[in-house]
């Protein structure tokens, strides 16, 4: 039935996977492009650091706390009008940022622009699966990744560009945003298909009841519907439950968030730290050169941990009848071991008398163990927990999204006290602490998941994967249940 997401042409399904893709790059460069421009804007708005750096944790617990409701409104509304809503909320938000008189109103309008795009954001993850098979999924997923860590050293490469400018400043930073948000709204509402599989079969059984005049054609959703306060619920305890019951969960979910946190640590580190070691803040040219090393580094790192990840599918086909989900995690437990082993290069080498390529090496490297990891708690978890899916990377989206919020409030003053090569030292060790996470997930992840309650309702839910395609004929001459 080519009504069916999965049956959509390939082009169709490109064209939504290309969309997701730009999103994710959006939402990416504007984090960077805001951090890097903080002097500009505490100049021109006569702000301090902390309030400047409110912004970029204000923008992050969004991420963490939409998600948990934004689902419930998706399986009530479907994708599509949810997209079309917060994008054009979240464009609204960066214009009131550009427009910001204060500092005050960039607090709010970030604080805005945080909800918003969470609402988007949080349909990517299941955008995907909705329309590729899960054979399929290693590219589009690769891609989504790739976007978000290749965007990253992009905004900072453009936002500092245009801040160092005297005739520009922070101000035209959000005005490209605005404009290549713009653009993407119009491309969602002239594009974006729904691709939520029982909204589909909602409305074709509204059309069916329509045309016949029968009252009985009704989808499967429609049947013991359940209330939208029902669905906020659950949509808010379940991630909650998981997050604190499931160790697959827990773990990934310290993981990644110290990974996060270190991220937006960075934000706030690098520029200061190679300004004040390798003088780079010495007029706009040695500006400028800084913005190239941070877009090369986070670009470059995107690139090797794309490569990596589309070599990690490769392992995964080749491996899942043996080692089932954990076939996933070869790479990544690479990625663990080199992820401390760069934050050592990168605190250890920072130094006047080392050339700044050195630490640079160790940048990059971390942006492509970031890059892994951020895929693979997406792919892994998703593996593992089925239909509950969503609900688990809520979860760990919460825990990832917590730590970008706290991080950056203490970072200058870690440094501060500590140095960065101390403090840097300090976030190589967690990261050491945390390296055997995907190890023991490796060899015992099978058997962690067999005590869970959670798993054995997954490996039910799996014997009835097509259920939810169902759609209940109930017409004057026979009653039954027919797929769509």
């Amino acid at each position: 039935d080519p009504r069916d997401p999965k049956n959509f042409s390939r082009a169709r399904k490109w064209t939504i996977t290309l969309l997701c893709c730009a999103f994710c790059g959006i939402i990416a460069a504007a984090t960077s492009s805001y951090s890097i421009s903080y002097e500009s804007m505490m100049k021109d708005l006569n702000c301090t650091q902390l309030q400047a750096t409110l912004g970029l944790s204000l923008y992050a617990i969004g991420f963490g706390i939409v998600p948990l409701v934004s689902s419930s409104f998706s399986e009530e509304c479907g994708r599509r009008p949810i997209y079309i809503v917060s994008s054009v909320l979240f464009f609204l938000a960066e214009v009131m940022d550009a427009l910001a008189p204060n500092i005050q109103t960039v607090i709010v309008s970030r604080a805005l622009q945080g909800i918003f795009g969470a609402c988007s954001f949080s349909l990517l993850g299941g955008s995907i699966p909705d329309i590729w098979q899960p054979h399929e999924r290693g590219l589009p997923m690769s891609l989504l990744a790739f976007s978000s860590s290749f965007s990253f050293g992009l905004g900072s490469a453009f936002g500092g560009l245009i801040s160092a400018s005297p005739h520009l400043g922070w101000r035209w930073v959000q005005w490209v945003h605005v404009m290549f948000t713009g653009a993407f709204v119009l491309c969602v509402i002239l594009v974006m298909n729904e691709t939520r599989s029982s909204i589909i079969l909602t409305h074709i059984a509204k059309d069916t009841r329509k045309m016949t005049g029968d009252p009985r054609y009704r989808s499967g959703a429609e049947i013991d519907k359940p209330t939208m306060s029902s669905l906020i619920k659950a949509s808010c305890t379940r991630p909650l439950y998981l997050l604190f019951t499931e160790p697959i969960v827990q773990s990934f979910s310290l993981w990644i968030g110290l990974v996060w946190g270190i991220v937006f640590c960075l934000f706030e580190s690098v520029t200061t730290e190679f300004q004040s070691i390798y003088n780079f803040s010495a007029g706009d040219t040695g500006f400028v050169l800084l913005t190239h090393l941070i877009f090369y580094f986070n670009s470059v790192g995107a690139i090797i941990g794309f490569m990596a990840n589309m070599y990690q599918e490769t392992l995964y086909r080749k491996n899942f009848p043996v080692k089932s989900q954990e076939a996933r995690l070869y790479i990544p437990c690479i990625a663990a071991i080199v992820l401390p082993v760069s934050m050592f290069i990168y605190a250890w080498t920072a130094s006047p008398n080392i050339p700044w390529i050195v630490p640079l090496i160790g940048l990059t490297a971390f942006a492509s163990c970031t890059s892994i990891i951020y895929q693979i708690s997406f792919l892994y978890v998703a593996d593992c927990y089925g239909p509950y899916a969503s609900s688990a990377q809520a979860g760990q989206g919460l825990a990832r999204n917590l730590t970008a919020l706290m991080f950056p409030l203490f970072t200058q003053q870690m440094f501060a006290g500590m140095t960065y090569k101390w403090g840097l030292t300090l976030w190589a060790l967690l990261s050491a602490f945390m390296a055997p996470i995907p190890w023991v997930l490796f060899f015992y992840g099978s058997k962690i998941r067999s005590r869970s309650k959670v798993s054995r309702e997954i490996l039910e839910a799996e014997q009835q994967k097509w259920d939810g395609n169902t759609t209940i004929v109930s017409s004057p001459t026979e009653e039954k249940s027919m797929q769509v």
